[in-house]
């Protein structure tokens, strides 16, 4: 499965990576504030990600990796 993270604490919830996911169930916004007082998003249902790398190419922070299953 592939692996994507997001650095929680430097996201600043432009939900660009939300918009631009072409698969649309991989990132959503969480439910509680990082440290900056930002919903940062958070990778769920990985079983579904092709590892495109959108996300982490739109994300203006650089706040999100992905490593594709081998």
């Amino acid at each position: 499965m592939n692996k994507v993270t997001v650095n929680e604490e430097i996201c600043k919830e432009c939900e660009y990576c939300i918009t631009f996911c072409p698969k649309k169930t991989i990132l959503r916004k969480k439910d509680t504030l990082n440290k900056k007082g930002y919903y940062p998003a958070v990778a769920e249902n990985l079983e579904d990600c092709i590892a495109c790398g959108i996300c982490a190419t739109v994300c203006p922070e650089a706040a999100i990796t992905i490593e594709k299953d081998i």
